[in-house]
């Protein structure tokens, strides 16, 4: 097995690269980089079916809510 490099080793040889050799290091890269951390930023989707099952809503409290989240619109001190 080769001896593992550190990331200290990687950044300064880097260094020694010209820009453009840089940007082509990047460029082939990133796709491996992204291919590594997709699986883990994945997250699973639920159903959100059945999500208010149970609760009745009536239209009297819709029309409560409305008129508390706009009974001071609009404001004269803005």
């Amino acid at each position: 097995m080769g001896e593992s490099v550190t990331l200290d080793q990687v950044l300064t040889l880097a260094g020694k690269l010209s820009a453009r050799d840089q940007v082509r290091l990047i460029e082939l890269i990133a796709p491996q980089i992204e291919r590594a951390i997709e699986p883990a930023t994945i997250k699973p989707l639920y159903s959100l079916r059945g999500i208010w099952k149970g609760i009745d809503i009536t239209e009297q409290d819709i029309d409560e809510a409305r008129r508390e989240m706009w009974g001071n619109f609009p404001r004269s001190d803005i």
